[in-house]
């Protein structure tokens, strides 16, 4: 994935080989030349390692992290379109994974990825107002069907079928071990409904591995 021109597919050469398997692991930085003789060939690309993350695979939550997040670019973005917004907050995702392996330093991020990732492909949830009264105040769920918030009030008649909305999501700031999980709940629905296709939806055990391991790690299963 690139700033300017979004994700590139590319041929390298010798990647299953000892010295290019470190550098092309999910979540490495690097620098690509590619090269093709025409627009319809497949480019291939020269690689070199800028930053390596290859550490962190070690450590069973943050390598679920780093794979779910980098699966999900993978599958749901369009190839050569960019989006400077994911490219930057991707980056500072697993800067923030890499800083604070705990999930109580980066779990709050991946929630705020995610639902950048819903927004920018056009399914973004609307958490400013109420959709019934239309009030900013009280918001503490979400409409699975609609994506809106709704307010306490409102929300009472339906405890049990809507989606909780954690204060961080609205409000920013940290976020509990708990609070974190219920944000994945939130986004998790609407990735599964909006953006993953039949084709694409066993990816989606990646990121089950990675709620499993976070609710472990949290106390919470």
């Amino acid at each position: 994935m690139t700033p300017d021109h979004g994700l590139q597919a590319a041929y390298v050469r010798g990647a299953r080989g000892r010295r290019m398997r470190p550098v092309l692991i999910a979540g490495n930085s690097v620098e690509a030349q590619l090269s093709a003789r025409t627009d319809t060939q497949l480019p291939q690309a020269t690689v070199e390692l800028v930053h390596s993350r290859g550490p962190l695979l070690s450590e069973p939550l943050p390598a679920a992290a780093i794979e779910w997040a980098t699966v999900l670019t993978a599958t749901v973005l369009p190839e050569g379109q960019p989006y400077p917004r994911l490219y930057e907050a991707l980056e500072g995702l697993l800067d923030a994974i890499e800083a604070a392996p705990s999930a109580g330093g980066w779990g709050a991020a991946l929630v705020r990825y995610e639902l950048l990732v819903l927004a920018e492909l056009g399914f973004g949830l609307d958490l400013e107002r109420c959709a019934v009264t239309g009030s900013n105040d009280g918001l503490i769920a979400v409409s699975p069907k609609s994506g809106r918030a709704v307010s306490a009030a409102e929300a009472e008649p339906y405890a049990g079928k809507l989606l909780p909305l954690p204060p961080f999501v609205r409000d920013g700031g940290p976020a509990s071990w708990q609070e974190i999980v219920q944000g994945l709940a939130l986004t998790g629905h609407f990735l599964m409904r909006d953006l993953m296709t039949e084709r694409s939806r066993p990816l989606g055990e990646a990121r089950a591995r990675l709620v499993d391991r976070l609710c472990r790690a949290g106390g919470l299963a």
